[in-house]
């Protein structure tokens, strides 16, 4: 056990579900281009209370005044960014004057204050909004129908297909989903923010203009490459150009990404970098507009996993460089600092996320920070001294930092929302793989738990697989069960990024080898210590992490219950019915389904299972969900009896997703999976939630 982190002291949110899932909930950061204001997202319940609404908020970069709110809408708004001018432009589908103009719509906030002004509401809605730092240029992407040549008629169209309510798509090429929802028939689009022309004088009889609505017009930049525009855009400081992703079909439903560049004003567009094999990434793009940090990967087969590398990228002539070559890192490029001497990227290392930067000219790479922590955005200011960053890490949610560049020290600014009081300790257990390769997890233990009163453990298993536990996540907590007395066990099993290249390799396309094998070194490491119970243990996973619980069940019977959510079960079901085939064709051969698949083994199965599965969850589609739940009945070690009664349970979600999101329904997940766990590590009988109408209601 080594490098324990300290806490620090708030709130507690972990000892009651209803304080847990209203908690608010921080992502994203923008910065104007003075640098004086940092504006973050913060996500609350809705007034509803069946999902959750963003409200922008305003962060001091100095640190010295509290944390303000922006906007007040009962939709919330979404995807800040600051203009060169200083407005702040966001999305938002607060409803417009008519009752038929539903859905998010583009809004401005004046730097010189007031109220916020509608800026584009169009039919189909609005998407992510991009601004040049040094120039007026404003581009908005937003979904198109096929059919639509014009603003005009994708408002008839868009009309028809509503009034008449249609839902039906007809598809000519792949992919037709992504994760919870389906493609089509509208496609995403890229388009150039046209200011309105002045208002004219009215006449005495005029209506006068509404004074918070701008109505600027759209002008199409990617005409032509319907579904082709792959969503991703980095615009240049001076706005002239943009770097975009492009699909590029290929022979059996497979295909790639290419980038192409974009004149503005023109709407000219020309792929600068495409090579067959590959696929590329857009980042960001240098201060002068002449290079884009860029990712190439060559595409995954069976026999070798991804490998993204960074590169800058000639926007005149393609030429591609290379940097970070003797970095074994999967560097994710991030903000160029003003000089353009060099960039920050970000990356996994070791169960952590640090922010690195980048030399441009010899491709260098030095890590900045150097905090237990993990960074997802980071912005430079004018003056390239400081950075802000979001980050978190097991011991602590989202929050806003300011970095110093030169030191790496990192300094927590005044945030929207202290961070919660944790129940117990996060500290790190490490182990030896078979083959000698070292696997390390974090432990987050209750603060109970000694020699004379071990603790149960829980064994975690992250999805991806190409992930790492290494930063806070609300959906899978730790502290929610460590508050119950659970320690509960967060692995980087083999395919687990942050670890260098071989790591990822030595399970790929493997998935029952040496990820299965470390999960079982590392539990068999933290069993072993005095302050953990070995003789209740628990294994859980969702996705990747649910097809690992799966595997364990047909494997070993050293666990007294398994919790498998949005779980892989049928390998040869899942590679044709996933929302992305052809991806999971390159990952997963013939070979791997018939060996590593775990529906192979449920005969072996004698361990109760619990699982979980969303009915909208496209990635690991529900059909995986409802064959493990008829074969366990029918095939397992512990199968149904001649009454139809079994220990194992199936939790359904008839209307989520992969990661089961409303607050409600996370309360219900949380509560089933804790009796379920109880019953059989606790000996406790499991009483399941009112809500699910299998209880009376308790009387008052």
């Amino acid at each position: 056990m080594t490098n324990s982190i300290p806490t620090q002291p708030g709130p507690s949110i972990f000892a009651d579900l209803d304080q847990y899932v209203t908690h608010s909930r921080l992502s994203g950061l923008t910065l104007s281009p003075d640098g004086s204001r940092l504006v973050t997202t913060v996500s609350t319940v809705n007034t509803a209370g069946d999902g959750y609404t963003g409200a922008l908020w305003e962060i001091d970069p100095r640190g010295s005044r509290a944390a303000r709110r922006l906007t007040r809408s009962a939709k919330g708004e979404a995807a800040p960014v600051f203009s060169a001018a200083g407005d702040l432009y966001f999305t938002s589908a607060r409803p417009g004057e008519k009752p038929e103009e539903k859905g998010s719509a583009l809004y401005r906030l004046p730097a010189d204050g007031g109220e916020s002004v509608l800026v584009s509401r169009r039919a189909g809605g609005v998407g992510q909004v991009h601004c040049a730092h040094r120039a007026p240029t404003i581009l908005l992407t937003a979904p198109l129908l096929p059919g639509a040549r014009s603003e005009e008629e994708q408002k008839q169209l868009h009309t028809q297909r509503e009034e008449a309510s249609v839902k039906a798509i007809l598809h000519t090429g792949y992919p037709v989903r992504f994760w919870d929802h389906d493609l089509g028939p509208a496609r995403p689009s890229l388009f150039a923010v046209e200011p309105a022309p002045a208002n004219p004088a009215p006449e005495d009889d005029a209506v006068p203009a509404s004074q918070d609505s701008e109505q600027a017009s759209l002008r199409h930049l990617t005409e032509g490459l319907g579904s082709r525009f792959g969503g991703e855009v980095e615009l240049s400081p001076e706005g002239a150009l943009a770097l975009i992703s492009v699909t590029v079909p290929e022979a059996r439903a497979d295909q790639r990404t290419a980038l192409a560049v974009v004149d503005v004003a023109t709407g000219e567009r020309r792929i600068i970098a495409d090579e067959p094999g590959y696929t590329f990434s857009a980042g960001v793009i240098s201060p002068d507009g002449r290079t884009a940090a860029v990712l190439r990967s060559a595409q995954p087969t069976p026999e070798r996993a991804p490998q993204p590398q960074l590169y800058l990228l000639d926007l005149h002539s393609g030429e591609l460089t290379r940097l970070a070559e003797d970095a074994d890192l999967w560097l994710s490029p991030a903000a160029w600092l003003p000089d353009g001497s060099g960039l920050l990227a970000l990356a996994d290392q070791g169960g952590r996320g640090p922010v690195f930067r980048i030399d441009a000219s010899s491709g260098a790479v030095e890590q900045v920070t150097t905090e237990d922590a993990t960074y997802s955005v980071v912005v430079v200011h004018p003056e390239g001294h400081t950075a802000y960053g979001v980050r978190s890490s097991y011991a602590f949610p989202e929050e806003v930092v300011s970095i110093d560049l030169t030191t790496g020290e990192a300094t927590r600014l005044q945030n929207p929302h202290q961070r919660p009081e944790l129940p117990g300790s996060l500290s790190e257990v490490t182990a030896v793989g078979t083959d000698g390769a070292p696997v390390r997890a974090w432990l987050a233990l209750p603060e109970q738990a000694s020699a004379a009163h071990p603790a149960p453990l829980l064994l975690w298993i992250h999805g991806g697989p190409l992930n790492s536990w290494n930063a806070w996540t609300w959906r899978w907590n730790p502290w929610l069960m460590v508050e119950q007395g659970y320690a509960v066990l967060l692995p980087d099993p083999a395919l687990s990024t942050g670890y260098g290249q071989d790591f990822v390799q030595r399970g790929w396309n493997s998935w029952g080898g040496h990820p299965f094998t470390d999960l079982m070194a590392i539990t068999d490491v933290t069993e072993a210590r005095e302050d953990i119970d070995p003789t209740r243990t628990a294994a859980m996973g969702g996705s990747f992490g649910g097809y690992m619980a799966n595997w364990i069940a047909g494997q070993t019977d050293r666990f007294s219950a398994i919790v498998t959510h949005a779980s892989l079960w049928a390998l040869d079901q899942f590679g044709p019915t996933t929302d992305m085939a052809s991806y999971w064709r390159n990952e997963l051969d013939e070979r791997m389904a018939a060996e590593h698949s775990p529906h192979l083994h449920v005969e072996k199965i004698v361990t109760p299972m619990l699982i979980i599965h969303g009915d909208k969850d496209y990635r690991v589609p529900i059909g995986e969900g409802l064959r493990l739940w008829y074969e366990l009945l029918a095939k397992s070690g512990l199968p149904a009896d001649q009454d139809g009664q079994s220990a194992h349970r199936f939790l359904y979600f008839p209307d989520e997703n992969h990661w089961v999101l409303s607050p409600a329904h996370a309360k219900i997940w949380y509560q089933v999976v804790s009796g379920f766990l109880s019953e059989h590590l606790l000996g406790e009988p499991a009483v399941p939630p009112e809500e699910l109408g299998l209880t009376a209601p308790a009387a008052d």
